[in-house]
């Protein structure tokens, strides 16, 4: 372990011990419906693209209790504005530098920026997030959600622990306007200009008119599947959908596990991969920043899982699916594709 690495883990164990009870009064303050709620600051300070795309349901859920009023987003990164550009309720977004011991002066202006404006509502994301619960406390608002799951949620919600979910729960709760509408589905809010330009890339990859598999073979450390694990698969899928392409989908990183053998497609612009993904019949790949793109440009997603929690991660909603490839085999998995290409 680094001597820089080190000094991280000090700091977030040594933040997390300092803010762990802060705003533990303030978040079960009342309140009151017939408050006007026109301006609300979401805090989740994280760069990585799934952790933003999964506070889109919550902004959807805003727009739906309170119609017209707009959201400012604390996070960090510059994702932000690539991710909810056409969320037209978005106000201003405050990011954090992702580097921010070089940056140190935009770090500190983000942080000074939280009282530059008065809000009705603020709702810290991540309940162990020391950053989002400082934030949370700084910001001047009326009523503020720091992110706990009372036993109020977690009785009421089966599926309260997904990180996508709960802090819909907590702020229907909150709001005293429980429903069992079911939470917004993650969702990019690709254009039609966009959709249309994703096809025409789809259409020169392929060269056909058949229907489209999209593989992402690539994730981060351990939930990354090796290539001993995707050959078989890979050629499975080639065998058993002879009627379909198959397409992969490459990371930044711009590596194969299969060897770059399917027809590939390689782009830095979340929104340009989105898209294309959006024309596919059917999306599978591990528990990713692009497993989580995927199901919010609204393609059905079969999300594999073998370390982390499906029950907190997987993709939901329509044929949206999480699979425990600990359990399920390439058998099991062709068995879910055909129930959702059928």
């Amino acid at each position: 372990m680094s001597f820089k690495h080190k000094v991280n883990v000090f700091r977030r164990l040594l933040t997390h011990n300092l803010t762990s009870k802060l705003g533990s009064g303030h978040a079960n303050k009342p309140f009151n419906p017939n408050t006007p709620v026109k301006r609300v600051l979401i805090s989740r300070p994280n760069h990585r693209l799934g952790n933003l795309l999964l506070i889109t349901p919550l902004v959807q859920e805003l727009e739906i209790l309170f119609p017209g009023c707009t959201v400012d987003l604390f996070i960090k990164g510059g994702l932000g504005p690539i991710v909810f550009k056409n969320y037209s309720t978005i106000g201003k977004i405050l990011a954090l530098p992702k580097k921010h011991f070089k940056q140190f002066g935009k770090y500190m202006g983000s942080w000074f920026g939280l009282k530059k404006h008065r809000y009705d509502l603020v709702i810290n994301v991540a309940t162990n997030s020391s950053s989002g619960r400082i934030s949370t406390g700084i910001a001047g608002s009326t009523y503020k959600i720091f992110g706990e799951v009372g036993t109020e949620v977690t009785s009421k919600y089966p599926d309260y622990q997904h990180m996508a979910k709960y802090p819909v729960y907590n702020l229907r709760h909150f709001t005293g306007q429980d429903t069992a509408r079911p939470v917004p589905p993650l969702n990019l809010m690709l254009s039609d200009a966009e959709l249309a330009a994703g096809k025409t890339a789809l259409a020169a990859l392929v060269n056909n008119s058949k229907p489209t598999i999209c593989i992402f073979t690539f994730a981060t450390g351990n939930k990354c599947y090796p290539p001993e694990w995707w050959e078989p698969v890979y050629q499975r899928l080639l065998t058993q959908y002879p009627d379909y392409n198959v397409v992969e989908v490459l990371p930044a990183e711009n590596v194969s596990q299969i060897g770059f053998r399917a027809p590939s497609y390689y782009s830095k612009d979340v929104r340009e991969i989105g898209a294309l993904m959006a024309n596919t019949a059917v999306f599978v790949g591990a528990d990713s920043g692009i497993m989580h793109l995927a199901a919010a440009s609204l393609v059905p997603t079969v999300g594999l899982f073998s370390v982390t929690d499906p029950s907190r991660f997987e993709p939901y909603g329509g044929k949206n699916i999480g699979v425990n490839t600990n359990e399920t085999d390439t058998d099991g998995l062709i068995k879910i594709i055909n129930n959702i290409l059928q």
